[in-house]
């Protein structure tokens, strides 16, 4: 058998019935050996390495590390078969939400996606994480790129490759599970993609809405370039003149000074760049009120869900030639998911137990 610290040989005891074919190893049962040749401890390690590397390389640092020979082949099965345990833990185990539960702060919540290469091609896979975070000090609208945020003193991040409607039923179980009724107090942040803002008002009716200011930013950005050229002073002074009517007075003045521009342009050109950034901005207008939010020392941007994206799922999805099963690479990013959220350890406590 394999153990943590390298090979080991144990003799013990098989028992067989001659009768009715059932059979036991009485010594294995008592280890955790769970009809494989890893102790729990090995297999932890295993499955460390396989949520955080290529199964390859998962098996090459195994050996480096720790002097484990373990094959990729094992290493993914073992893997992908923890990974459907962990995604159960997850949505069921009160275990789970203990530590979410108890941390103080307000509640949010953040949802992105990122493609990923699968047999059946390219897929987003979906993120989404419910954080908990103390406001910061009030910051005057001008300043609002410098200021001070406190992390988060919990958070649950979970991901799927799954239909918008499957996911926001995730959204919802969870919510459920975390006490969030109708969203009360709730603060929803992410960009202007409709699916979202669909499933939100939805599940959670008295959210406060959030559309992520660096979004609304290259969305302004585009429009500049369009209206005065690639990367000339103009075009970033455009740009940085009606962010700043949307983050220090109100996004409905904004909105009026792009239509008001719209119908003076003689461009065709410039009129459809101009009319599509009023669409983008007045079917997002409950989430564009930056300059209170920021009085109140809350959040204004998706980092949070965008750094999931690129640490969780981009790290370890996206190696080149790389070619998931969906039910495969849903199992193996719940793992991830855990090791971010800072739930791994108790769920192998969970199951020690």
């Amino acid at each position: 058998m394999i153990s943590g610290v390298g090979d080991v040989t144990v003799k013990r005891r098989h028992y067989a019935c001659r009768h009715c074919a059932m059979s036991a190893t009485p010594w294995d049962e008592w280890a955790g050996m769970n009809k494989g040749h890893l102790t729990p401890h090995a297999r932890r390690l295993v499955v460390l390495a396989g949520t955080s590397w290529s199964f390859d390389m998962a098996s090459q640092r195994l050996k480096e590390f720790c002097g484990l020979s373990v094959s990729d082949q094992s290493i993914r099965r073992e893997t992908e078969a923890m990974g459907v345990n962990a995604t159960s833990w997850q949505q069921t185990s009160p275990e789970a939400l203990a530590s979410f539960q108890q941390a103080a702060g307000q509640d949010e919540f953040y949802t992105d996606g990122t493609c990923v290469n699968t047999r059946e091609g390219w897929k987003e896979m979906r993120a989404a994480v419910f954080a908990k975070r103390e406001p910061g000090p009030p910051v005057e609208p001008s300043r609002w790129r410098e200021r001070y945020l406190p992390p988060p003193t919990a958070r649950v991040v979970f991901c799927e490759v799954a239909a918008c409607e499957a996911f926001g039923d995730r959204w919802s179980a969870m919510g459920e599970r975390l006490g969030l009724g109708q969203g009360r107090g709730l603060s929803a942040l992410a960009d202007g993609a409709k699916w979202i803002w669909s499933q939100v008002r939805e599940r959670w009716p008295q959210s406060e809405c959030v559309v992520d200011i660096f979004h609304v930013s290259e969305h302004l950005h585009a429009c500049a370039r369009v209206l005065h050229g690639e990367h000339t002073p103009a075009a970033r002074q455009w740009a940085d003149s009606h962010l700043e009517t949307l983050t220090q007075r109100n996004p409905v003045e904004a909105i009026q000074r792009i239509a008001q521009q719209e119908d003076s342009t003689a461009s065709d050109n410039h009129r459809h760049a101009l009319s599509s950034l009023r669409g983008y901005l007045t079917a997002n207008l409950d989430g564009l009120w930056y300059r209170d939010r920021l009085k109140r020392g809350l959040p204004i941007g998706s980092g949070l869900v965008e750094g999931v994206c690129k640490t969780v799922i981009g790290r370890r999805f996206k190696h080149g030639g790389a070619r998931w099963l969906v039910p495969n690479a849903n199992a193996v990013v719940a793992l991830c998911s855990l090791l971010y959220s800072d739930q791994w350890n108790r769920f192998w406590e969970c199951k020690a137990a």
